[in-house]
């Protein structure tokens, strides 16, 4: 081969070695767009969105770009591109954990608490949680949580933590996240800005499992509620006890999860619409208490920005604490709901007050439980003096009532007209006995409701009970035992026995100081049984609460013997009663009423 012919060669392999060269980056590029495409069309569209609540990324980002190559990778957008990291918004109070994956709390640590295992406590973390948008690029759509996002963590002179994210998207399209976390407190302020994305609509999806933190999860899932109040301000809530779908009619300014002790919410400045939630605490894991998902949509506005203000609550289900901020968000402390609501405003304007007081005057929290029973007790002493004194009444007329017993026989019309006259000269009241004790129902309604939801009782120490807040197990087996574990549980409590063991002293005891009715035996029986019913149902609740009821027993043991014995004469009582028989009689309208209905009945009786 000449030296001409060999140039030419040359000249010609490597026009070939540049034609291939170009041709194969030109493939590469054109791959890697189409790739990116699918990409996020794939994640948009795992199947009609119809349902935001069962938005499910079926193609991920990193399982279809790790086959990618790295020139490919190259050429996608930034916000496609990326490493996730963990970022830390910490003050006194909470540390939240923010991925720059997604830009979502993935994690929540309240820094003043414990799990029951003296764990730190994380209301939420793993990656199960998640804040994920739709966003709209290019005739398709994109899962926000599988955007990467720079970010910039600043501190301000005061205090405050502040963290921005950004994701490019390419093409003038940038999702904007950012989130203020006060020097104090647990409100986080969160903030969203999309550019460039016109939109008809932003649903948005909010998944949150939540952590099993206190000494028994059944008492946990049994205490889990959502909340939610409407732009109207009317609010609502329900228990998650198994598997619930709710799909909310009108548009809400929050959403709240409550889990016995902590809770969080979201808060939205523009509200949230056409709201679906999901939750369920029938769960096989025992470190989780619930799974619950949030889908909403967000109102769009005109232009090809949307901004979004939210404040996100995450910390303690205390009252006070809920209470200053001004957003009806201690509306989630359960004081009394259902047919008892009314007890909650006893639980706010009396039991609270009082409960803060004393623990602030005197620090020992079962002290201060002793003296709210001897404070209650007292308050209440009128009503149960009143008590009292007509069961003396009753007490001192059953000679006579023995009598008419036995001159009226089977006659049972008669003998009840007769007992109402006797009654009526000798200025008794039948119902004097029950009426004083219906009053003191609202403050033990009240008490039930409260004592559960305080907060410092939570960890509080006393005697044998670890935690006051739960029950206090001095015995307990692994094994479910059939029918037994279900109304009892598999533990046994010491204070809800000595709550069992008084309630039947004060059985007794009463018993042997009021005349018993020989035509209603159940009614003699009644006292003896319904402790026992007690047992099985409080042997799970918070010791604090059986606690209570043991020294409310014993303070009424001790104030019925105090009363009987040197408030109540019974020889000077039914000498009252013989002056009273001498009195010309006067009717109430309301005995008129009674007096004619009998007689209707005994002449109905004799035709």
């Amino acid at each position: 081969m000449d030296k001409n012919s060999a140039i030419g060669f040359g000249l010609l392999v490597a026009i070939l070695i540049g034609y291939f060269t170009y041709s194969n980056y030109e493939q590469n590029k054109f791959q890697a767009q189409k790739t990116a495409d699918s990409v996020a069309y794939a994640i948009a569209h795992p199947k009609p969105l119809v349902d935001t609540t069962k938005l499910a990324v079926a193609t991920t980002l990193d399982s279809t770009t790790q086959a990618l190559n790295d020139s490919a990778r190259k050429l996608l957008p930034a916000a496609f591109n990326g490493t996730a990291q963990d970022v830390v918004l910490e003050n006194a109070k909470l540390a939240i954990t923010i991925n720059t994956k997604g830009a979502y709390p993935s994690a929540a640590q309240l820094k003043d608490f414990k799990t029951y295992d003296q764990k730190p406590l994380y209301l939420f973390e793993g990656g199960q949680n998640s804040m994920s948008m739709i966003l709209p690029t290019n005739n398709n759509a994109v899962a926000s949580s599988d955007l990467y996002f720079t970010h910039s963590l600043t501190q301000a002179p005061n205090g405050d933590q502040s963290l921005e994210l950004v994701s490019d998207m390419g093409d003038g399209k940038k999702v904007i996240v950012s989130y203020l976390l006060p020097k104090e407190g647990y409100m986080l302020q969160y903030n969203i800005r999309l550019q460039g994305m016109p939109a008809t609509t932003v649903p948005l999806t909010w998944h949150l499992v939540g952590n099993h933190t206190e000494k028994d999860v059944h008492n946990e899932r049994m205490a889990t509620q959502i909340y939610y109040q409407f732009k109207d301000n009317d609010d609502d809530y329900f228990t998650v006890t198994e598997e619930k779908n709710e799909e909310l009619e009108k548009s809400v300014s929050w959403l709240g999860y409550r889990q016995l002790y902590f809770s969080t919410a979201l808060i939205a400045q523009e509200g949230f619409s056409k709201v679906k939630i999901k939750s369920n605490t029938q769960l096989p894991e025992k470190d989780i208490v619930s799974k619950s998902t949030f889908g909403f949509e967000l109102p769009v506005k005109a232009g090809a920005e949307q901004a979004y203000n939210f404040q996100w609550y995450i910390g303690p289900n205390d009252y006070e604490t809920l209470k200053a901020y001004n957003l009806n968000l201690d509306n989630m402390v359960p004081y009394g709901y259902g047919i008892f609501t009314f007890v909650k405003y006893i639980n706010k304007w009396f039991l609270l007050p009082l409960f803060t007081f004393l623990a602030s005057a005197v620090g020992n929290l079962a002290l201060v439980l002793i003296l709210m029973t001897i404070i209650i007790r007292l308050a209440l002493s009128f009503f149960t003096y009143k008590s009292f004194l007509s069961t003396a009444k009753m007490r001192v007329l059953k000679p006579e009532l023995d009598e008419l017993r036995e001159q009226c026989g089977e006659d049972k019309q008669k003998f009840s007209m007769e007992q109402m006259k006797l009654y009526k000269t000798a200025g008794v009241n039948p119902l004097g006995g029950c009426l004083p004790m219906l009053f003191q129902l609202p403050i033990l309604l009240s008490l039930y409701y409260f004592i559960p939801t305080v907060l410092p009782l939570r960890q509080a120490s006393f005697l044998w009970a670890k935690d006051l807040s739960t029950y206090d197990s001095i015995a307990s087996w692994p094994n479910e035992i059939w029918g037994l574990s279900a109304i009892y549980g598999n533990h046994v409590s010491l204070f809800t026995i000595l709550m069992t063991l008084s309630s039947l002293f004060l059985a007794v005891y009463n018993r042997n100081n009021t005349p018993q009715d020989p035509n209603n035996p159940m009614m003699k029986w009644m006292p003896f049984i319904f402790p026992f019913f007690l047992m099985g149902f409080f042997n799970k609740m918070a010791a604090a609460l059986t606690f209570y009821y043991f020294v409310s027993n014993m303070l009424s043991i001790l104030q019925q013997f105090i009363i009987q014995k040197f408030f109540i004469d019974e020889k000077k009582l039914h000498a009252e009663i013989q002056a009273n028989k001498l009195k010309p009689a006067s009717n109430s309208k309301w005995a008129e009423r009674i007096a004619e209905i009998q007689k209707q009945q005994a002449n109905k009786g004799k035709k």
